[in-house]
């Protein structure tokens, strides 16, 4: 797109997300069913936020050329998130007849929700930061992953290079 509009509308749904698991481990500690009611506003409103920066992240994906790592990435980055937003969907509908008194199985759902989405957004982090996806006209869409120990401007293993055996530009 131009514009980091992802990045700006990420930060919604990752906080609002991860603090509906706060907020029911409240529910938990004080036994007052109003911290669980608040979570459950909070995974409605993660999810819509969710919902809309996936529509802008997959838009901004399409930008990046095949065959490169940063494309790869953020497949990962992309269906992982769709995951964790079903995960959240799924705890959000056993909530809505009792939003203050969740089952268990809603709160381990919203757990595996946001431990994932710990995953995800570090992909995220690289696509970002290491890439330079969206944000960086001359990006380094073949740089090695941050936990290969190998600077970004490394040159890329044999085989893991675009197919024009140059880094192209994303716009």
């Amino acid at each position: 797109m131009g514009h980091p509009l992802h990045l700006m509308l990420v930060n919604f749904p990752i906080g609002l997300l991860t603090t509906s698991v706060i907020f029911d481990i409240l529910h938990w500690v004080t036994g007052n069913g109003f911290w669980s009611e608040i979570a459950f506003w909070m995974i409605t409103a993660g999810g819509i936020s969710g919902l809309l920066a996936a529509g802008v992240g997959t838009l901004d994906w399409t930008g990046i050329p095949s065959g490169t790592h940063a494309r790869l990435v953020g497949v990962w980055h992309g269906v992982g998130n769709g995951v964790v937003l079903a995960l959240f969907l799924v705890s959000w509908l056993l909530r809505l007849n009792a939003p203050g008194n969740p089952s268990v199985v809603a709160y381990i759902l919203s757990f595996l929700g946001a431990a994932l989405l710990g995953g995800t957004g570090w992909l995220g982090g690289e696509l970002t930061g290491r890439f330079g996806v969206g944000i960086e006209e001359g990006a380094n869409i073949n740089a090695p992953m941050t936990f290969s120990g190998l600077p970004a401007n490394a040159i890329p293993p044999v085989g893991h290079s675009s197919p024009t055996g140059k880094t192209p530009v994303v716009e």
